[in-house]
Protein backbone atom coordinates (compact mmCIF):
# COMPACT_ATOMS: atom_id res chain seq x y z
CA UNK A 1 0.00 0.00 0.00
CA UNK A 2 1.03 3.80 -0.69
CA UNK A 3 3.05 5.22 1.79
CA UNK A 4 1.97 8.62 0.86
CA UNK A 5 -1.96 7.80 2.03
CA UNK A 6 -0.65 8.25 5.84
CA UNK A 7 -3.10 8.70 8.92
CA UNK A 8 -1.88 12.44 8.41
CA UNK A 9 -3.10 12.80 4.93
CA UNK A 10 -6.61 11.39 5.82
CA UNK A 11 -6.71 13.74 8.63
CA UNK A 12 -6.08 16.61 5.93
CA UNK A 13 -8.59 15.24 3.78
CA UNK A 14 -11.50 15.12 6.42
CA UNK A 15 -10.95 18.76 7.73
CA UNK A 16 -11.16 20.30 4.02
CA UNK A 17 -14.57 17.49 3.80
CA UNK A 18 -15.68 19.33 6.85
CA UNK A 19 -14.90 22.75 4.98
CA UNK A 20 -16.73 21.96 1.96
CA UNK A 21 -19.66 20.26 3.21
CA UNK A 22 -20.20 23.51 5.28
CA UNK A 23 -19.12 22.85 8.92
CA UNK A 24 -16.16 24.56 11.03
CA UNK A 25 -14.03 21.90 11.98
CA UNK A 26 -12.23 23.91 14.46
CA UNK A 27 -13.22 26.17 17.31
CA UNK A 28 -13.59 30.05 17.59
CA UNK A 29 -11.11 31.96 19.74
CA UNK A 30 -14.19 33.18 21.48
CA UNK A 31 -15.43 29.66 21.80
CA UNK A 32 -12.04 28.70 23.07
CA UNK A 33 -11.72 31.70 25.77
CA UNK A 34 -15.51 30.83 27.23
CA UNK A 35 -13.62 27.25 27.64
CA UNK A 36 -11.02 28.65 29.29
CA UNK A 37 -13.57 30.25 32.03
CA UNK A 38 -15.45 27.18 32.34
CA UNK A 39 -12.39 24.85 32.89
CA UNK A 40 -11.25 27.69 36.00
CA UNK A 41 -14.98 27.91 37.36
CA UNK A 42 -15.45 24.56 36.85
CA UNK A 43 -18.94 22.98 37.17
CA UNK A 44 -21.77 24.78 38.79
CA UNK A 45 -22.75 23.73 42.20
CA UNK A 46 -25.94 21.73 42.74
CA UNK A 47 -28.45 23.16 44.78
CA UNK A 48 -31.53 22.02 47.15
CA UNK A 49 -33.51 21.58 44.05
CA UNK A 50 -31.65 18.33 42.64
CA UNK A 51 -31.85 15.00 43.95
CA UNK A 52 -28.30 13.66 45.20
CA UNK A 53 -28.30 9.97 43.77
CA UNK A 54 -24.65 9.56 44.24
CA UNK A 55 -24.71 6.39 46.58
CA UNK A 56 -26.72 4.54 43.36
CA UNK A 57 -25.00 1.99 41.88
CA UNK A 58 -24.61 3.78 38.17
CA UNK A 59 -23.16 2.21 35.29
CA UNK A 60 -22.64 3.01 32.11
CA UNK A 61 -21.83 1.14 28.65
CA UNK A 62 -20.10 2.51 25.24
CA UNK A 63 -17.82 1.80 23.02
CA UNK A 64 -14.73 1.16 24.44
CA UNK A 65 -12.87 3.91 23.00
CA UNK A 66 -15.73 6.07 23.87
CA UNK A 67 -14.86 8.74 26.37
CA UNK A 68 -18.29 11.15 25.49
CA UNK A 69 -20.16 9.48 28.35
CA UNK A 70 -23.84 10.78 27.71
CA UNK A 71 -25.90 7.99 29.93
CA UNK A 72 -25.55 6.15 32.93
CA UNK A 73 -28.42 3.84 34.35
CA UNK A 74 -29.49 1.87 37.28
CA UNK A 75 -32.64 -0.57 37.69
CA UNK A 76 -34.39 -1.44 40.76
CA UNK A 77 -36.54 -4.34 41.15
CA UNK A 78 -40.03 -3.72 42.87
CA UNK A 79 -42.24 -5.78 44.60
CA UNK A 80 -45.18 -5.75 42.26
CA UNK A 81 -42.90 -7.05 39.20
CA UNK A 82 -42.22 -4.09 38.36
CA UNK A 83 -38.65 -2.53 37.56
CA UNK A 84 -37.79 1.01 38.30
CA UNK A 85 -35.20 2.46 35.22
CA UNK A 86 -32.81 5.72 35.94
CA UNK A 87 -30.95 6.93 32.86
CA UNK A 88 -28.98 9.89 34.05
CA UNK A 89 -28.23 12.05 30.88
CA UNK A 90 -25.67 14.19 31.13
CA UNK A 91 -26.60 18.03 32.09
CA UNK A 92 -24.45 19.50 29.35
CA UNK A 93 -26.46 22.81 29.78
CA UNK A 94 -25.47 23.57 32.77
CA UNK A 95 -22.21 24.28 31.38
CA UNK A 96 -22.96 25.87 28.13
CA UNK A 97 -25.55 28.34 27.96
CA UNK A 98 -27.79 29.24 25.11
CA UNK A 99 -26.26 31.96 22.87
CA UNK A 100 -23.34 31.38 23.87
CA UNK A 101 -19.60 31.01 21.81
CA UNK A 102 -19.59 27.21 22.46
CA UNK A 103 -23.51 26.80 22.00
CA UNK A 104 -23.40 28.95 18.77
CA UNK A 105 -20.29 26.25 17.39
CA UNK A 106 -22.52 23.29 17.87
CA UNK A 107 -25.92 24.96 16.84
CA UNK A 108 -23.60 25.36 13.67
CA UNK A 109 -22.27 21.84 13.66
CA UNK A 110 -25.30 20.14 15.28
CA UNK A 111 -23.45 17.31 15.66
CA UNK A 112 -20.54 15.24 16.13
CA UNK A 113 -18.82 14.08 12.90
CA UNK A 114 -16.62 11.01 13.19
CA UNK A 115 -14.27 10.06 10.56
CA UNK A 116 -11.72 7.06 10.07
CA UNK A 117 -9.27 9.22 10.62
CA UNK A 118 -10.14 11.98 12.96
CA UNK A 119 -13.39 13.23 14.84
CA UNK A 120 -14.58 16.61 15.18
CA UNK A 121 -16.24 17.12 18.33
CA UNK A 122 -19.53 19.42 18.67
CA UNK A 123 -17.93 20.63 21.89
CA UNK A 124 -14.40 21.32 22.72
CA UNK A 125 -12.79 17.81 24.24
CA UNK A 126 -12.30 19.27 27.31
CA UNK A 127 -16.18 19.50 27.97
CA UNK A 128 -17.26 16.28 25.93
CA UNK A 129 -14.86 13.76 27.48
CA UNK A 130 -14.28 15.66 30.89
CA UNK A 131 -16.71 18.07 32.54
CA UNK A 132 -19.79 17.29 30.73
CA UNK A 133 -19.03 13.41 30.47
CA UNK A 134 -20.74 11.03 33.22
CA UNK A 135 -16.88 9.98 33.81
CA UNK A 136 -16.20 7.27 36.16
CA UNK A 137 -15.87 8.25 39.71
CA UNK A 138 -16.36 11.71 39.42
CA UNK A 139 -19.71 13.91 40.68
CA UNK A 140 -21.73 15.23 37.67
CA UNK A 141 -24.86 17.20 36.85
CA UNK A 142 -27.63 14.97 35.22
CA UNK A 143 -31.45 15.20 33.96
CA UNK A 144 -33.02 11.89 35.22
CA UNK A 145 -35.74 10.03 32.84
CA UNK A 146 -37.30 7.64 36.13
CA UNK A 147 -39.37 5.35 34.63
CA UNK A 148 -41.55 2.31 35.43
CA UNK A 149 -41.46 -0.53 33.11
CA UNK A 150 -43.80 -3.14 33.99
CA UNK A 151 -43.91 -7.04 32.88
CA UNK A 152 -45.50 -6.61 29.61
CA UNK A 153 -43.14 -3.69 28.80
CA UNK A 154 -45.31 -0.70 29.02
CA UNK A 155 -43.93 2.37 30.63
CA UNK A 156 -47.09 3.97 32.19
CA UNK A 157 -45.16 6.40 34.53
CA UNK A 158 -42.52 8.12 33.93
CA UNK A 159 -41.18 11.70 35.75
CA UNK A 160 -37.67 13.79 35.46
CA UNK A 161 -36.14 16.05 37.37
CA UNK A 162 -32.45 17.04 37.63
CA UNK A 163 -29.94 15.42 39.78
CA UNK A 164 -26.25 14.76 41.10
CA UNK A 165 -24.62 11.53 40.14
CA UNK A 166 -21.79 9.48 40.21
CA UNK A 167 -20.84 7.01 37.47
CA UNK A 168 -19.49 3.93 39.83
CA UNK A 169 -18.47 1.79 36.70
CA UNK A 170 -17.48 2.81 32.92
CA UNK A 171 -17.93 -0.53 30.98
CA UNK A 172 -17.59 -1.51 27.25
CA UNK A 173 -20.31 -2.93 24.88
CA UNK A 174 -17.79 -5.80 23.65
CA UNK A 175 -16.60 -6.91 27.11
CA UNK A 176 -20.34 -6.88 28.69
CA UNK A 177 -21.80 -8.13 25.21
CA UNK A 178 -18.69 -11.19 25.77
CA UNK A 179 -20.27 -12.14 29.39
CA UNK A 180 -24.18 -12.09 28.20
CA UNK A 181 -24.56 -13.52 24.71
CA UNK A 182 -21.17 -16.36 25.04
CA UNK A 183 -20.68 -16.96 28.58
CA UNK A 184 -17.79 -15.23 28.50
CA UNK A 185 -15.68 -14.02 31.79
CA UNK A 186 -16.93 -11.01 33.29
CA UNK A 187 -15.38 -7.59 32.58
CA UNK A 188 -12.95 -6.80 36.54
CA UNK A 189 -15.59 -4.40 37.62
CA UNK A 190 -18.35 -6.72 37.49
CA UNK A 191 -16.19 -9.09 40.23
CA UNK A 192 -14.84 -5.51 41.70
CA UNK A 193 -18.50 -4.01 42.63
CA UNK A 194 -20.77 -5.83 44.59
CA UNK A 195 -23.63 -6.09 42.62
CA UNK A 196 -23.32 -4.91 39.35
CA UNK A 197 -23.59 -8.04 37.94
CA UNK A 198 -26.98 -8.88 39.73
CA UNK A 199 -27.65 -4.92 38.41
CA UNK A 200 -26.88 -5.70 34.83
CA UNK A 201 -29.18 -8.80 34.45
CA UNK A 202 -32.02 -6.71 36.01
CA UNK A 203 -31.54 -3.74 33.56
CA UNK A 204 -31.34 -6.57 30.62
CA UNK A 205 -34.65 -7.86 31.84
CA UNK A 206 -35.65 -4.22 31.68
CA UNK A 207 -33.99 -3.70 27.85
CA UNK A 208 -36.08 -6.79 27.34
CA UNK A 209 -39.37 -5.97 28.37
CA UNK A 210 -39.40 -2.79 26.46
CA UNK A 211 -38.18 -4.55 23.51
CA UNK A 212 -40.96 -7.03 23.55
CA UNK A 213 -43.61 -4.43 24.17
CA UNK A 214 -42.38 -2.23 21.55
CA UNK A 215 -42.03 -5.43 18.84
CA UNK A 216 -45.33 -6.24 19.91
CA UNK A 217 -46.56 -2.94 18.11
CA UNK A 218 -44.38 -2.89 14.87
CA UNK A 219 -41.11 -2.33 15.90
CA UNK A 220 -38.57 -2.77 12.88
CA UNK A 221 -35.06 -4.92 13.90
CA UNK A 222 -32.70 -4.23 11.67
CA UNK A 223 -28.79 -5.64 11.76
CA UNK A 224 -26.00 -3.50 10.28
CA UNK A 225 -22.79 -4.33 9.43
CA UNK A 226 -20.82 -1.60 10.49
CA UNK A 227 -16.95 -0.69 9.88
CA UNK A 228 -14.08 0.18 11.84
CA UNK A 229 -10.45 0.96 10.30
CA UNK A 230 -7.69 -1.12 11.50
CA UNK A 231 -5.00 1.55 11.70
CA UNK A 232 -1.69 0.76 12.41
CA UNK A 233 1.74 3.15 12.86
CA UNK A 234 -0.36 5.94 10.89
CA UNK A 235 -1.44 3.52 8.39
CA UNK A 236 -4.46 2.01 7.05
CA UNK A 237 -4.24 -1.52 7.50
CA UNK A 238 -7.79 -2.66 6.32
CA UNK A 239 -11.44 -2.04 7.56
CA UNK A 240 -13.56 -4.61 10.34
CA UNK A 241 -17.08 -4.74 10.93
CA UNK A 242 -18.47 -3.83 14.25
CA UNK A 243 -20.88 -6.72 15.80
CA UNK A 244 -24.06 -6.38 17.33
CA UNK A 245 -25.41 -7.75 20.82
CA UNK A 246 -26.71 -8.27 23.82
CA UNK A 247 -24.87 -4.81 25.72
CA UNK A 248 -25.61 -2.69 22.60
CA UNK A 249 -29.06 -3.58 22.65
CA UNK A 250 -29.82 -2.72 26.20
CA UNK A 251 -28.37 0.42 26.01
CA UNK A 252 -30.72 1.23 22.84
CA UNK A 253 -33.79 -0.08 23.77
CA UNK A 254 -33.13 2.15 27.47
CA UNK A 255 -32.32 5.06 24.84
CA UNK A 256 -35.36 4.40 22.94
CA UNK A 257 -37.30 4.31 26.25
CA UNK A 258 -36.38 7.92 27.49
CA UNK A 259 -36.79 9.57 24.44
CA UNK A 260 -40.20 8.43 24.43
CA UNK A 261 -41.04 9.63 27.62
CA UNK A 262 -39.66 12.94 27.59
CA UNK A 263 -41.16 13.27 24.59
CA UNK A 264 -44.35 12.45 26.29
CA UNK A 265 -43.16 14.30 29.30
CA UNK A 266 -43.36 17.29 27.02
CA UNK A 267 -46.42 17.27 25.39
CA UNK A 268 -48.19 16.47 28.57
CA UNK A 269 -46.75 19.88 30.14
CA UNK A 270 -48.20 21.56 27.11
CA UNK A 271 -44.31 22.55 25.96
CA UNK A 272 -43.30 22.69 22.41
CA UNK A 273 -40.62 20.14 21.61
CA UNK A 274 -38.63 19.35 19.10
CA UNK A 275 -39.26 15.95 17.60
CA UNK A 276 -37.13 13.13 15.41
CA UNK A 277 -39.84 11.11 13.20
CA UNK A 278 -39.61 9.16 10.52
CA UNK A 279 -42.73 8.60 7.89
CA UNK A 280 -44.00 5.98 5.93
CA UNK A 281 -42.10 4.83 3.23
CA UNK A 282 -42.91 6.05 0.37
CA UNK A 283 -41.13 3.65 -1.59
CA UNK A 284 -43.25 0.89 0.03
CA UNK A 285 -43.25 -0.65 -3.04
CA UNK A 286 -40.09 -1.56 -3.68
CA UNK A 287 -40.24 -3.18 0.04
CA UNK A 288 -43.21 -5.65 -1.07
CA UNK A 289 -41.32 -6.23 -4.17
CA UNK A 290 -38.30 -7.82 -1.97
CA UNK A 291 -40.57 -9.09 0.61
CA UNK A 292 -42.20 -10.83 -2.89
CA UNK A 293 -38.86 -12.91 -3.75
CA UNK A 294 -38.97 -14.82 -0.38
CA UNK A 295 -42.98 -16.02 -1.30
CA UNK A 296 -44.13 -13.22 1.48
CA UNK A 297 -47.17 -10.69 -0.07
CA UNK A 298 -46.88 -7.90 2.07
CA UNK A 299 -50.17 -5.32 2.68
CA UNK A 300 -50.51 -2.89 -0.54
CA UNK A 301 -50.00 0.13 2.18
CA UNK A 302 -47.63 0.28 4.90
CA UNK A 303 -47.93 -1.84 7.53
CA UNK A 304 -45.31 -1.80 10.63
CA UNK A 305 -46.55 -5.34 12.09
CA UNK A 306 -46.44 -6.97 8.99
CA UNK A 307 -43.24 -6.12 8.46
CA UNK A 308 -41.82 -6.83 11.94
CA UNK A 309 -42.98 -10.14 11.29
CA UNK A 310 -41.78 -10.91 7.84
CA UNK A 311 -38.03 -8.93 9.24
CA UNK A 312 -38.03 -11.54 12.36
CA UNK A 313 -39.20 -14.36 9.73
CA UNK A 314 -35.81 -13.58 7.77
CA UNK A 315 -33.64 -13.06 10.75
CA UNK A 316 -34.63 -16.45 12.25
CA UNK A 317 -34.31 -18.66 8.85
CA UNK A 318 -31.23 -16.59 7.54
CA UNK A 319 -29.59 -14.96 10.03
CA UNK A 320 -25.91 -14.64 7.92
CA UNK A 321 -27.57 -12.60 5.25
CA UNK A 322 -29.80 -10.73 7.30
CA UNK A 323 -27.96 -7.67 7.59
CA UNK A 324 -28.18 -7.81 3.46
CA UNK A 325 -31.95 -7.36 3.66
CA UNK A 326 -31.37 -5.06 6.70
CA UNK A 327 -29.58 -2.92 4.23
CA UNK A 328 -31.97 -3.20 1.45
CA UNK A 329 -35.20 -2.25 3.54
CA UNK A 330 -33.48 0.75 5.49
CA UNK A 331 -32.51 2.32 2.38
CA UNK A 332 -36.17 2.35 0.58
CA UNK A 333 -37.36 3.41 4.53
CA UNK A 334 -35.49 6.54 3.56
CA UNK A 335 -33.68 8.89 6.96
CA UNK A 336 -35.51 10.40 9.67
CA UNK A 337 -35.91 14.07 10.22
CA UNK A 338 -36.57 16.59 12.98
CA UNK A 339 -39.60 18.60 12.81
CA UNK A 340 -41.35 21.06 15.42
CA UNK A 341 -44.81 19.63 17.48
CA UNK A 342 -46.91 22.37 18.78
CA UNK A 343 -49.00 21.58 21.80
CA UNK A 344 -52.12 20.05 20.07
CA UNK A 345 -50.53 19.08 16.98
CA UNK A 346 -49.70 15.51 15.45
CA UNK A 347 -46.41 15.44 13.58
CA UNK A 348 -46.27 11.57 12.61
CA UNK A 349 -44.56 9.29 14.74
CA UNK A 350 -41.31 6.91 14.30
CA UNK A 351 -41.75 4.15 11.83
CA UNK A 352 -39.03 2.07 12.46
CA UNK A 353 -39.51 2.20 16.26
CA UNK A 354 -43.03 1.81 16.29
CA UNK A 355 -43.69 4.89 18.63
CA UNK A 356 -45.38 8.30 17.90
CA UNK A 357 -43.70 10.07 20.46
CA UNK A 358 -39.87 10.67 19.92
CA UNK A 359 -37.29 13.07 20.90
CA UNK A 360 -33.46 12.86 20.55
CA UNK A 361 -32.06 13.42 24.30
CA UNK A 362 -29.93 11.19 25.64
CA UNK A 363 -26.33 12.50 23.05
CA UNK A 364 -26.42 16.29 24.45
CA UNK A 365 -22.62 15.73 23.81
CA UNK A 366 -23.05 14.79 20.44
CA UNK A 367 -25.93 15.98 19.33
CA UNK A 368 -27.54 19.64 19.35
CA UNK A 369 -30.77 18.59 19.14
CA UNK A 370 -30.63 16.98 22.27
CA UNK A 371 -29.09 19.84 23.82
CA UNK A 372 -32.38 21.77 22.53
CA UNK A 373 -34.30 19.36 24.35
CA UNK A 374 -32.94 19.03 27.67
CA UNK A 375 -33.60 22.81 27.92
CA UNK A 376 -36.79 22.48 26.77
CA UNK A 377 -37.84 19.66 29.65
CA UNK A 378 -35.42 21.68 32.03
CA UNK A 379 -37.58 24.80 31.68
CA UNK A 380 -41.06 22.56 32.53
CA UNK A 381 -39.09 21.10 35.15
CA UNK A 382 -38.44 24.70 36.50
CA UNK A 383 -41.62 25.91 35.67
CA UNK A 384 -40.06 28.42 33.46
CA UNK A 385 -41.23 29.25 29.90
CA UNK A 386 -39.68 27.45 26.57
CA UNK A 387 -36.28 28.91 26.28
CA UNK A 388 -36.96 29.06 22.39
CA UNK A 389 -39.62 30.62 20.21
CA UNK A 390 -41.34 28.46 17.70
CA UNK A 391 -39.60 30.18 14.68
CA UNK A 392 -36.25 29.97 16.33
CA UNK A 393 -37.29 25.92 16.65
CA UNK A 394 -38.30 25.69 13.34
CA UNK A 395 -34.66 27.42 12.06
CA UNK A 396 -33.05 24.83 14.07
CA UNK A 397 -35.05 21.68 12.82
CA UNK A 398 -34.45 22.73 9.22
CA UNK A 399 -30.78 23.21 10.48
CA UNK A 400 -30.52 19.91 11.90
CA UNK A 401 -31.93 18.18 9.09
CA UNK A 402 -29.46 19.41 6.67
CA UNK A 403 -26.10 19.31 8.50
CA UNK A 404 -27.12 15.97 9.21
CA UNK A 405 -27.12 15.03 5.45
CA UNK A 406 -24.05 17.47 5.66
CA UNK A 407 -22.71 14.70 8.19
CA UNK A 408 -23.51 11.86 6.04
CA UNK A 409 -21.29 13.02 3.24
CA UNK A 410 -18.46 14.11 4.49
CA UNK A 411 -18.29 10.27 7.05
CA UNK A 412 -19.67 8.63 3.45
CA UNK A 413 -16.63 10.57 1.76
CA UNK A 414 -13.92 10.02 4.44
CA UNK A 415 -15.29 6.22 4.58
CA UNK A 416 -14.50 5.64 0.59
CA UNK A 417 -11.35 7.18 1.24
CA UNK A 418 -10.67 5.06 3.53
CA UNK A 419 -12.11 1.66 1.77
CA UNK A 420 -10.16 2.85 -1.43
CA UNK A 421 -6.63 2.88 0.15
CA UNK A 422 -7.51 -0.54 1.45
CA UNK A 423 -9.23 -1.82 -1.87
CA UNK A 424 -6.50 -1.13 -4.33
CA UNK A 425 -5.10 -4.46 -3.52
CA UNK A 426 -8.50 -6.26 -4.51
CA UNK A 427 -9.02 -4.51 -7.82
CA UNK A 428 -10.17 -7.34 -10.05
CA UNK A 429 -12.15 -9.37 -7.41
CA UNK A 430 -16.02 -10.01 -7.19
CA UNK A 431 -18.12 -9.41 -4.31
CA UNK A 432 -22.01 -9.73 -3.29
CA UNK A 433 -23.49 -6.10 -2.81
CA UNK A 434 -26.70 -4.24 -2.53
CA UNK A 435 -27.78 -1.31 -4.46
CA UNK A 436 -28.17 1.66 -2.21
CA UNK A 437 -28.92 4.29 -4.55
CA UNK A 438 -30.24 5.00 -7.97
CA UNK A 439 -30.00 8.66 -9.22
CA UNK A 440 -29.46 10.91 -11.83
CA UNK A 441 -25.90 10.91 -11.04
CA UNK A 442 -25.26 7.20 -10.71
CA UNK A 443 -26.30 4.03 -9.44
CA UNK A 444 -24.11 2.92 -6.21
CA UNK A 445 -23.61 -0.52 -4.52
CA UNK A 446 -22.27 -1.88 -0.81
CA UNK A 447 -20.35 -4.77 -1.16
CA UNK A 448 -20.90 -6.34 2.69
CA UNK A 449 -17.63 -8.12 3.72
CA UNK A 450 -15.69 -5.74 3.87
CA UNK A 451 -18.63 -2.67 4.02
CA UNK A 452 -17.11 -0.55 1.32
CA UNK A 453 -19.57 2.03 -0.98
CA UNK A 454 -18.91 2.65 -4.70
CA UNK A 455 -20.38 3.37 -7.72
CA UNK A 456 -21.63 0.94 -10.83
CA UNK A 457 -19.92 1.79 -14.07
CA UNK A 458 -20.64 -0.86 -15.99
CA UNK A 459 -23.96 -2.69 -15.91
CA UNK A 460 -25.87 -0.73 -14.17
CA UNK A 461 -29.19 -0.32 -16.21
CA UNK A 462 -32.23 -1.32 -14.91
CA UNK A 463 -30.61 -1.96 -11.33
CA UNK A 464 -33.34 -0.94 -8.48
CA UNK A 465 -32.69 0.23 -5.51
CA UNK A 466 -32.42 -2.60 -2.53
CA UNK A 467 -31.93 -5.18 -5.50
CA UNK A 468 -28.60 -7.72 -4.75
CA UNK A 469 -26.08 -7.74 -7.42
CA UNK A 470 -22.52 -9.68 -8.01
CA UNK A 471 -20.01 -6.73 -8.91
CA UNK A 472 -16.08 -6.79 -9.67
CA UNK A 473 -14.40 -4.14 -8.51
CA UNK A 474 -12.93 -1.98 -11.28
CA UNK A 475 -10.61 0.56 -9.66
CA UNK A 476 -10.41 1.77 -5.87
CA UNK A 477 -8.47 5.42 -5.97
CA UNK A 478 -7.57 6.96 -2.35
CA UNK A 479 -7.09 10.52 -3.56
CA UNK A 480 -10.84 11.01 -4.31
CA UNK A 481 -12.39 8.22 -2.86
CA UNK A 482 -13.86 6.71 -5.75
CA UNK A 483 -14.30 2.88 -5.97
CA UNK A 484 -15.72 1.99 -8.81
CA UNK A 485 -17.80 -1.45 -10.19
CA UNK A 486 -19.28 -4.17 -12.65
CA UNK A 487 -21.97 -5.32 -11.65
CA UNK A 488 -24.30 -8.39 -12.83
CA UNK A 489 -27.33 -9.37 -11.17
CA UNK A 490 -27.37 -12.22 -8.93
Amino acid sequence: MNDQYSGNWLAQRAHQAMLDNGFEPEFSATALSQLGEIEATGEPAADDSFRDLRTLLWSSIDNASSRDLDQIEWAEALPNGDIRVLVGIADVDALVPKDSPIDDHARQNTVTVYTESRIFPMLPEQLSTDLTSLNEDVDRLAVVADMCVKPNGDVPESTFYRAIVRNQAKLAYESVGEWFDHDGGAPDDLNRLAGLKDQLLLQREAATRLYAYRQAKGALEFESIESAAVVEDGQIKGIVSVEPNTARKLIENFMVAANVEMAEFLEAHGSVSLRRIVKAPERWDGIVRIASEYGVRLPDQPDQPALAAFLDARRKADPDHYPDLSLSIIKLIGSGEYVVERPGEDTGGHFGLAVRDYAHSTAPNRRFTDIVVQRLVKAVIANQPSPYADDELESIARHCNDQERAARKVERKMRKVVAATVMQRHVGENFDAIVTGVTPSGTFARILRPPVDGRIEQGQSGLNVGEKVNVRLLSADPRTGFIDFAAGKQ
